[in-house]
């Protein structure tokens, strides 16, 4: 499902205009984002699960076109662990075969 698609859904099962849904999905992700970017910020929905920020540590890695050895910078991500309701109902979902490579 992409955006759009999520906006389309968002606006049948709420009963309102595509307009409104997408104003709603918009208001949600700008305010998580903001609420991620200040310090120590944590979105928690019980039930679906938490956004938050956490730090990756710098780490060495490999250029895979010349195979030599780089230093990755240490930076912060955004993080997303799933509720009990949401990983309890995805336990049983079929996975998706992985595509077949010629």
């Amino acid at each position: 499902m992409n955006k759009s698609e999520l906006i389309d859904a968002m606006s049948q099962d709420a009963g309102i205009s595509k307009v409104a849904a997408k104003a709603a999905l918009e208001s949600f992700m700008s305010n998580v984002t903001s609420t991620l970017k200040e310090k120590d910020g944590k979105v928690s929905l019980v039930g679906f699960g938490t956004f938050s920020v956490v730090e990756r540590a710098a780490r060495q890695g490999i250029n895979p076109s010349t195979k030599q050895p780089i230093s990755i910078a240490a930076k912060k991500v955004a993080k997303f662990k799933a509720g009990a309701e949401l990983a309890t109902s995805t336990a049983g979902a079929k996975e998706k075969a992985p595509a077949k490579k010629k």
